[in-house]
This record gives structure tokens, C-alpha cells and sequence, in this order.
């Protein structure tokens, strides 16, 4: 219902959502080589997002990058397991870079794909040792780097927001910083970026604050414990107890608590501009882009938003397919990264005098604004009007009309749908086949129930006109 509502809501999203499709399918296709095709069929399998988006690289940088999100994945698997004893855990971190080339490593732990990533791990292995060394030589520098981080915060809970940042420099900034290594190794970057890892490492802290800000509910209520990454001297200025952002009595703390943690986020910004600012490459420039628009989109959708304490929140997907297929250079990144920058505006203003930290975070997205309008103008892009003389609506496209031609294919498909599922008895007697032997009943009157409720929901929006 949800990817329905969204369809009829946005339509012009339908085509994205095809190509995407597709490109899912490509991802899919596996290598000849058995190592390299268990990786990418895991890939899929983990990361379907990451899968699809790993696509705009050139083949040899896709396998050294795939390799190295597994190898990655697979230590995360091991610090993520609740199960494991710290005695057993702490050892495995500081020595998991020597699995690189451990053929004979397997490891009981994980969930679901990820317990068949450990399971089947000698096959990454066996892909990582195809690999140039100049490759593993970072793959394996970066795992080493990581899992003395993660085994830092083991034994310790993220206090400070000092402790944050450098959390989320282990796991994430780290991955950044090995990436433009690999980037500048396969040559289709400069060594330039060898010299940006504050950079990178603010790329990588981006993403990961998103993630940790948008899976609060998912990480408190992992069982058999929870493990929290918002920083105390942030979220203890609003409760006594992280859970307590669950209870609707707290709501208004809860969604200021959520609001200054995404400010804080909006600050590495910047430096991700820097950072794109620097890339020649189209294909690693689209690999990188990606990751960033959808962050941002992500905020934008969680900024006061109290849904983050009761449900799981996404951008949609029509809106993803769009951000993968049409941020391609930096006068589309920046143009995308201002659209959400816009929407994140238009809900700051409302409450301006009411969160103690909305101020901050106009601010923050007042330089983001200014950093999109200096690159665009220095690629000859139109500028929109100044701040002062620009009029922020909540969401404009809320209140534009679905266009005519729209709205009646859909009444079409929806009503060709209709006549199938209530005649299908007759279609089968037409085929001369016995209607009382064929089929199945429960999903005949499922389909039937379907296609009216369907039939129904587009016929009030083709009467209405608009998205609801």
C-alpha cells in the first residue's frame, strides 16, 4: 500500500522506479569467476542500494570496492552480534585484518545473509587475494584501523560528542579515507585526495550520523541488548534515560534531542562539497554523489519528525531511483543537495522561537544553501533568487495538480485490472478450460478485492486531481 500510495502521490517517479528495476537485474548478474560472483550475489543480498549504486564504477575499481564493503561488513558483523562475550569479541576486532588472506577462516555469527557471509567467508577471502596489492594493502590497512576502533568502543558507552565524532571516524570516516585511497590506486583519481582525509573522514561521519540518528527505535529495541550510539552529552540535555524519547509524554524533548543531533550532522556539509568538488572521474563522482543526496534526502525526511521513535523512516522509493539515476556531476549534486536543503528550511522556519537549536540549524543550511549557489554559479547554472528574496513554501508540489493524461492512463490501468480479476472465471471458460478445477479460489477473491480497492484509491485521485 505504502509503494502504491507513493506511485499514485508522485507518478512522474514511475519511470525511475523502471530504469532502477532494471539496473537491479544488471547487479544481479554474476561474474564468472565463483569468488567474485558469491561477492556480488552477497552484495545484493546485504546492501541491494549499495549493489545497484557500485554499478557506475569501472570493473576492476567494482571488484576492489565490493571486496572491501564485505571484508568491512563482515567485521561489522562481529562488533554488531550482542551475543558475543567482549572476551571473544575484543580479540576477533584486533585481529580480524588477518582474515584477509585466512582461507580456512569461518565464524558462527550474524543473522540471516550475514550469518552466510561468515559461513562462506573464504570465498571473500579468495576474491580479496585477486585483488592488486596496491588494493589489499588498503583493504587490509583500513580493517586493521577499524577493528582497534570498534574494540575501543566495546567496553564503553558513547558519552561525549568527542566520542561520537571519533566513533563514527572508525567506522565510517576511516571507510572514506580508503576509499580515495583505492580511487587515486586505480589512477582514475589523482593522489590529490591522498592529502584530503579530514575530508573524507567528514564524508564518512555524514553518513554514518544519518544512520545513527534514523535507527534509533531499530538499535534500542535490538535484542538481546540494545546498543546506542547518541552521544549522552547530547541526548542527556533532554531526558534522564535514552529510552525515554519512546514515550509519547516526551515527544517534545524527544524531537529536539532528534533536531540537535541532525544539526550537528549538517555541519560536515562543507567539507563533502570539498571533497566533490575534487573528483574528476564521472563514474567515481556518481559513486560518491549518491550516497550524500540520499543522506541529506534521509534528514530532511527524519528533521522533527517523531516518527523516528515509533517507526522505521525512509525516503521513498521513487525518490531514491531518481537520486541514483539523475545525480551524474556537480551541477545536478548541487542542485539535488538544495532541494532538501529547501525542505529542511521550510520545516526549520515553522519552528524557529520553539527549538532551542533551530537557529543552529538555519544557520548550518544557510552555508549549505551558499556552497550550492557558488558552484552553480561557477558552472554557468542559473541561480535562484537570494535568500531575502526568497519565499520558502512547506512543499510546493503538494498543491500542483496531477496532469490529465496521467490521471486517465492510470484510470485504464487500474480499471483493465478490475474487469480481468472480476471476469476471470470467463476468460478461463474462453480458453475452454473448467473454471471450477483451475485456479486458486483465495487468490481469485484476493485479486478481486485488490483491483477494486486499487480502482477505488485512483478514481478519488483522478476525480481530485491532486497527490493526497
Amino acid at each position: 500500500m505504502g509503494l502504491l500510495r507513493d506511485i499514485l502521490n508522485h507518478p512522474e517517479e514511475i519511470p525511475a522506479l523502471y530504469h532502477m528495476r532494471n539496473k537491479a537485474k544488471l547487479a544481479k548478474k554474476a561474474p564468472k569467476n565463483k569468488s567474485l560472483a558469491f561477492c556480488y550475489e552477497i552484495l545484493n543480498n546485504v546492501s541491494r542500494s549499495f549493489a545497484i549504486v557500485i554499478q557506475s564504477l569501472s570493473e576492476e575499481l567494482r571488484d576492489a570496492v565490493c571486496v572491501f564493503y564485505l571484508v568491512l561488513r563482515a567485521l561489522d558483523t562481529v562488533e554488531d552480534d550482542m551475543a558475543i562475550e567482549e572476551a571473544t569479541k575484543i580479540p576477533m576486532l584486533l585481529k580480524f585484518y588477518e582474515k584477509c588472506v585466512d582461507r580456512s577462516f569461518v565464524m558462527e555469527c550474524g543473522t540471516g545473509e550475514y550469518k552466510r557471509l561468515m559461513k562462506e567467508y573464504p570465498l571473500v577471502v579468495d576474491a580479496f587475494l585477486q585483488l592488486k596489492p596496491e588494493y589489499q594493502k588498503v583493504i587490509e590497512q583500513i580493517t586493521k584501523e577499524m577493528g582497534e576502533g570498534m574494540a575501543e568502543f566495546i567496553p564503553k558507552e558513547v558519552v561525549t560528542t568527542e566520542e561520537y565524532n571519533q566513533y563514527c571516524h572508525y567506522v565510517a570516516g576511516l571507510v572514506g579515507i580508503g576509499l580515495s585511497k583505492l580511487f587515486a590506486a586505480s589512477e582514475l583519481e589523482t593522489e590529490e585526495l591522498l592529502e584530503m582525509d579530514d575530508v573524507a573522514d567528514a564524508m564518512g561521519k555524514f553518513l554514518q550520523k544519518t544512520n545513527i540518528i534514523r535507527d534509533y527505535l531499530e538499535d534500542i529495541d535490538e535484542e538481546p541488548a540494545p546498543r546506542m550510539f547518541w552521544p549522552k552529552e547530547i541526548w542527556g540535555e533532554y531526558a534522564e534515560k535514552l529510552e525515554d524519547f519512546k514515550d509519547p509524554a516526551n515527544a517534545d524533548a524527544a524531537l529536539q534531542c532528534l533536531n540537535h543531533l541532525i544539526t550537528d550532522a549538517l555541519h560536515h556539509l562543507p567539507d563533502c562539497f570539498a571533497y566533490m568538488a575534487k573528483l574528476d572521474s564521472p563514474s567515481v563522482f556518481q559513486f560518491c554523489a549518491i550516497p550524500q543526496v540520499m543522506a541529506i534526502a534521509t534528514l530532511s525526511e527524519c528533521y522533527n519528525n517523531h516518527k523516528v521513535f515509533t517507526n522505521v523512516v525512509k525516503i521513498r522509493r521513487g525518490l531514491s531511483a531518481r537520486i541514483c539515476l539523475e545525480v551524474t556531476d556537480m551541477g545536478k549534486f548541487c542542485k539535488a543537495v538544495l532541494f532538501f536543503a529547501d525542505t529542511l528550511v521550510a520545516k526549520v522556519q515553522p519552528i524557529l522561537t520553539l527549538d532551542p537549536n533551530a537557529t543552529e540549524t538555519y544557520k548550518a543550511l544557510e552555508t549549505v544553501e551558499d556552497l550550492c549557489a557558488q558552484h552553480m554559479l561557477r558552472l554557468g547554472l542559473t541561480r535562484r533568487p537570494t535568500k531575502e528574496a526568497r519565499v520558502v513554501v512547506s512543499n510546493p508540489e503538494d498543491d500542483e495538480p496531477i496532469p490529465m493524461g496521467v490521471r486517465i492512463v492510470l484510470l485504464l490501468m487500474f480499471g483493465g485490472y478490475l474487469l480481468y480479476a472480476w471476469g476471470v472465471v470467463s476468460v478461463r471458460t474462453s480458453l475452454g478450460t473448467d473454471p471450477r478445477y483451475n485456479g486458486q479460489p483465495p487468490l481469485d477473491y484476493l485479486n478481486k478485492f485488490m483491483s477494486l480497492l486499487f480502482f477505488i484509491l485512483v478514481a478519488v485521485v483522478t476525480y481530485r486531481g491532486k497527490k493526497w
